[in-house]
């Protein structure tokens, strides 16, 4: 038996804290794949304290620098106290946004972001500027290297932190632009008047909300977007012609709370009661946000947080001395979209007659819908399906809650090799059997009456909404072959066509696995590319044998499991800007062309990007 005694007891400092449990301050790591990743959350935090200054009417401008390895940022405020530099970036629980005359509605109030970033980074400089003088620290994993004396400075107010991630902690990490500059849009919407410069590009927003949603739509629209904004709430919404759910984009300070809270459920609740008043009639919530796309931001004095990460609100309160957030937004539509509704009467018609048709909708797939669910019940008990992970979201703080994780893959040499190789804790295997059916053009019916769609919905348990997804990670494992390119295809346009929500929240992703192996008596090397296996073989040199995996089925599962495990390689699907998603649909799935032919002989990887 190990024994247990006081020397077994020991004091982390802040930054070893920081560097042994980073989950806990930036949630996941990553490699810069997905826009949740670590990397992403220190820019944040960096940003925020930018963004912070300028709601307190301190600095229109924020020059934001992307390279390779690291990032650099330069605001125009007021500047960090130069005797306070060293303790804000280094001492923990320490910062002016405890001071709620300095910071009254800021997004970081627990001192930890900019400690986080110093303490997860082999290079970290922050300088100050402020009142003709000037002051900067150097840092590598949160211990200082430089400390340069206060001078004068004809630079003008404000902040420039420059910083480069650990890739001992965000292995193989790489920035990807395009989350970057969807960052930068948002803070732009949220801030009118800001002027956001990434890589010298300008972003700025007049409209806020309205712009947003304006940027997100690739759908047609029922009526034009009704844009409402008072003091500390803004929103924005509209109904979708070809969506099936419900699609929302919420904040809290400027803050993107990608996970809601409570300002997202109270405008979802007074939404409903509004419309249900305005029209005398009590429809079923369900029938009133069907298709809805919407944009909520509220600003809260003194938020409270689920999470360092700041991804979901659960203050009741708008304040210490204001009313409840359900009062609040309650009020401030029952004022303000009621009185629009009465002015603009051809958009009441529209929202009135979307209603109606939602609900027959419903009523009409009531009986297939329960009889689909009683199926989904049965299947499950049989476990024919489904190889289901033991952990799944609960309230332990401390759980592996963003690495739970579906694999859908066909056949069941294919599913047999990634369940040996699973991480039974996190990773489960939804099987199908065959080609999935071509849905384009079909309507949510086909949903419940096909066995193969109604098992997965249910599996996920995504019938009513993305609240309950049982699994953070969706990823279609395939073969790297014609019949593995159809089965993805096929897969991405049932998500496309009922879930696109899935896509955009940046849940689903595909499985790189490798195409050869490698190897002579001394070494194994597993290679993606017909180029990796040639430079793999030369390197090598002597007595090679080269294996071409014709299918996931060939890959044993000792092997597997460095695919699946650490080293797992994914590569996210991402909606084109430049085309709707109905294009996209169309394009892939829609009549045959020799054309659309021709690009899946060519391209048997596809990336949606």
């Amino acid at each position: 038996m190990a024994q247990y005694t006081e020397d077994n007891i020991r004091s982390l400092d802040w930054k070893e804290h920081i560097q042994q449990r980073p989950g806990m301050y930036i949630g996941k790591l990553g490699n810069g794949n997905s826009n949740d990743d670590g990397i992403y959350v220190l820019l944040k935090e960096v940003i925020d304290n930018s963004i912070d200054e300028f709601v307190m009417g301190m600095g229109s401008r924020i020059d934001i620098t992307v390279e390779p390895e690291g990032l650099t940022i330069r605001d125009y405020g007021r500047g960090i106290p130069l005797g306070k530099l060293e303790d804000c970036v280094s001492k923990i629980n320490t910062g002016g946004k405890y001071d709620n005359k300095a910071f009254k509605k800021s997004v970081g109030l627990n001192g930890v972001g900019l400690k986080a970033v110093n303490a997860l980074s082999t290079h970290f400089r922050v300088a100050a500027f402020r009142d003709g003088q000037t002051r900067a620290l150097v840092y590598n994993k949160g211990t200082q290297l430089e400390d340069t004396d206060i001078s004068s400075s004809s630079d003008k107010s404000g902040t420039h932190i420059e910083f480069r991630p650990d890739n001992a902690i965000f292995e193989g990490y790489q920035f990807r632009l395009d989350i970057i500059e969807e960052m930068v849009k948002n803070y732009a919407y949220l801030n009118p008047g800001l002027k956001l410069y990434l890589n010298g590009e300008k972003y700025e927003s007049k409209e806020g909300l309205k712009e947003l949603l304006n940027d997100r739509l690739d759908d047609k629209i029922l009526y034009p977007i009704i844009h409402l904004k008072t003091n500390d709430c803004e929103i924005a919404f509209t109904h979708s012609q070809t969506r099936y759910n419900e699609q929302y984009h919420s904040f809290v300070n400027g803050q993107n709370t990608t996970q809601g809270g409570t300002h997202l459920q109270a405008f979802k609740e007074a939404l409903v009661k509004v419309l249900r008043e305005f029209y005398g009639k009590n429809y079923d919530p369900a029938d009133i946000r069907k298709s809805i796309v919407a944009a909520v931001s509220v600003k809260v004095e003194d938020p409270v947080f689920e999470s360092q990460t700041k991804t979901k609100l659960g203050s009741k309160d708008m304040g210490p001395d204001g009313p409840t957030v359900n009062t609040f937004v309650l009020n401030f539509l029952k004022n303000d979209l009621d009185d629009f509704l009465h002015k603009n009467k051809e958009t009441a018609d529209a929202i009135r007659l979307k209603i109606i048709a939602s609900e027959r909708e419903r009523k009409d797939l009531q009986g297939i819908r329960k009889l689909a669910n009683d199926r989904a019940k049965k299947a499950s008990l049989h476990n024919k399906k489904l190889r289901d992970c033991k952990q799944h979201y609960n309230n332990d703080k401390h759980t592996r809650k963003d690495e739970t994780t579906i694999f859908i893959t066909e056949g069941d040499s294919a599913s047999g090799s990634i369940t040996k190789s699973r991480d039974v804790q996190t990773q489960a295997v939804f099987s199908l059997k065959g080609k999935p059916l071509n849905s384009f053009g079909l309507g949510k019916k086909v949903v419940y009456e096909n066995e193969e769609f109604n098992l997965l919905q249910a599996a996920l348990n995504i019938e009513d909404g993305l609240e309950n997804l049982r699994y953070n990670n969706i990823v279609i494992a395939t073969d790297a072959d014609v019949d593995g390119m159809h089965i993805r295809l096929l897969m991405l346009t049932f998500i496309l066509q009922f879930f696109p929500e899935l896509i955009e929240n940046g849940h689903v992703y595909i499985l790189e696995t490798p195409l050869f192996r490698v190897r002579n008596k001394k070494e194994t090397h597993y290679c993606y590319s017909d180029q990796e296996k040639d430079k793999q073989a030369e390197a090598l040199k002597g007595q090679v044998e080269i294996t071409r995996f014709k299918g996931l089925g060939e890959i044993s599962p000792d092997e597997f499991s460095g695919f699946i495990g650490k080293d797992i390689r994914l590569s996210p699907v991402l909606i084109p800007k430049e085309m709707s998603t109905a294009e996209l649909l169309e394009y892939y799935m829609g009549k045959n062309t020799p054309d659309r032919k021709d690009f899946i002989v060519d391209n048997l990887r596809i990336d949606i990007e």
